[in-house]
């Protein structure tokens, strides 16, 4: 879209009334929030000293007690397939009419924070909500939302992230509160109008205490627009390590504007490399091998779905991010039986629900849990049998790093990463559909590698040399674009002496 348009964004989402609301939110709790991010950086500096995550003392009594979350909407009952993607106007109005029960609209990983990007998604959003979203192609083909979308979702971006170019007293805003708040404002009256609500994703939380935050968030927002205390609902993507052992702990704080938890599973693992990048006997092999059968990823799974369904709330499962293949039948077909696979595990174990990138996928993923799960979800499956410790979750699995391992981790962080710095943040690689999540595992596996000096199997050379190598050499091959920069980046958060905790926030500052 052109500059005009994204003032005519900025115009209609930015509003007095709008900014007022936000600037709220911030000054209420901005010094929380850095509080919190403080505490994460103490944390991590706990466990490069030894102290390894453990179940909370202090909170036993929370895992403990018998206690629910809040009753589940009714929209909400049954979300067996939900489909994700950013927060462009075509891509909303696809993912609305894909057949998946949720869309969550995605301000997150799979998009990139430019500033046209996420006020013109705020603007797509709202005209979404007030059912006059449409879109005209190039080619003049005509897009608009069917009579029964999916119901709407949105992911803030994290706690972690800010969003320079609105500041209030003269500071960057939290990336969080602006995404949620420019949302909330402009639709929730309207979405409880419909019969729905105003229901969040929330990601890349590390305690129960960032939880908290957000809860506190909802209800001051929903006192301040005279919404009825509750009507906000939540589920929380597990997708760090540490909040894996505070599971019961999340869905407590929030346990009025609960809607479950979810595998973030990537981001899952790029947290278990990231947290414990220090040691040498957490070394990951490469990330091919690294699938869910995995010992440290399967309790992490069962443990999800026994707290949520001991709590009486949906456990949704991970993204299944293939992409059809038009023009390879064979190759297709074996991708498919791959989506086929992962969602007969999660429907097996017990998932109330599974995400998928593409609306190809849509009619396979719904297939396998219309055959696995007969009811609207799984909640009444506690699984009483699940026992896991603190080892479970934190067993290391075996693996070779390979060559081929190290040029696949630099072949799709790079790309990505070139395209995420042009605006785009879900990426199409290899038949898979990337985003942020991937390229920080890819990143951060080659950091881990380089860090303990990884032998890579059927390679003679330092892996330092391999890595620049295989920058140099994928960087030629897609010269142009922000290729430069990206390599630059790359490189950077791939070979620092200290570890960059996120790249995208290294990579924003180059962003326009």
């Amino acid at each position: 879209m052109d500059v005009a348009i994204s003032t005519q964004a900025e115009v209609q989402i930015l509003t007095e009334q709008a900014e007022r609301f936000i600037t709220l939110l911030a000054r209420e709790f901005e010094s929380r929030r850095q509080e919190l991010l403080a505490r994460r950086r103490e944390r991590q500096q706990q466990i490069m000293l030894g102290a390894m995550p453990d179940f909370l003392p202090e909170t036993a009594h929370v895992r403990e007690e018998n206690w629910s979350v809040a009753s589940i909407p009714l929209d909400l009952l049954d979300r067996r397939v939900e489909i994700t993607g950013p927060v462009d106007r075509k891509m909303i109005i696809n993912a609305l009419n894909s057949g998946a029960n949720v869309f969550m609209a995605d301000f997150e990983d799979s998009n990139s924070p430019t500033w046209q990007n996420n006020v013109e998604g705020q603007l797509n959003l709202r005209d979404a909500v007030n059912g006059t979203i449409e879109f005209t192609s190039p080619e003049g083909k005509r897009y608009e939302v069917n009579p029964k979308p999916a119901v709407l979702m949105v992911r803030p971006r994290g706690w972690h992230l800010n969003e320079r170019h609105f500041l209030v007293d003269g500071k960057p805003i939290s990336a969080s509160l602006f995404d949620f708040g420019l949302f909330f404002f402009h639709n929730a009256a309207r979405l409880i109008e419909k019969g729905t609500g105003p229901y969040f994703y929330l990601p890349k939380m590390e305690s129960h205490l960032e939880a908290r935050l957000w809860n506190d968030v909802f209800l001051l927002a929903q006192e301040e627009l005279g919404i009825p205390r509750g009507t906000i609902r939540a589920t929380v993507l597990i997708e760090t390590i540490l909040a894996a052992f505070e599971m019961d702990e999340i869905l407590y704080e929030l346990r009025e504007h609960s809607a479950g938890l979810n595998c973030g599973r990537w981001d899952y693992i790029f947290s278990f490399i990231k947290k414990f990048r220090h040691r040498a006997d957490s070394v990951l092999p490469d990330r091919g091998t690294v699938t869910m059968e995995r010992h440290f990823l399967k309790s992490y799974v069962e443990l999800l779905i026994q707290t949520c369904h001991r709590r009486g709330i949906h456990a949704m499962g991970g993204m299944a991010a293939q992409i059809p293949i038009k023009n390879d039948r064979a190759a297709n077909e074996q991708a498919l039986e791959k989506v086929r696979q992962d969602k007969l595990r999660e429907v097996r174990a017990g998932h109330d629900g599974t995400w998928v990138a593409h609306p190809g996928l849509v009619p396979i993923a719904k297939e396998i849990f219309d055959a696995g799960m007969k009811g609207a979800n799984q909640i009444s499956n506690k699984r009483t049998d699940v026992r896991v410790t603190a080892e479970d979750l934190l067993a290391v699995p075996e693996g070779d790093v390979t060559l081929e391992g190290l040029r696949r981790n630099v072949e799709v962080g790079l790309q990505y990463l070139e395209s995420w710095l042009r605006g785009q943040g879900c990426v199409p690689i290899n038949n898979l559909m990337e985003d942020a999540a991937t390229a920080e595992i890819c990143r951060a596996q080659l950091w881990q590698w380089l860090a303990h000096g990884a032998r890579v199997k059927n390679a003679s050379a330092d892996i330092s040399e391999l890595i620049r190598e295989a920058v140099q050499q994928e960087s030629a091959k897609h010269s142009g674009g922000k290729m430069a920069t990206a390599a630059k980046v790359f490189e950077q958060v791939a070979t620092a002496p200290d570890f960059p905790e996120f790249m995208t926030s290294v990579a924003y500052d180059y962003l326009d």
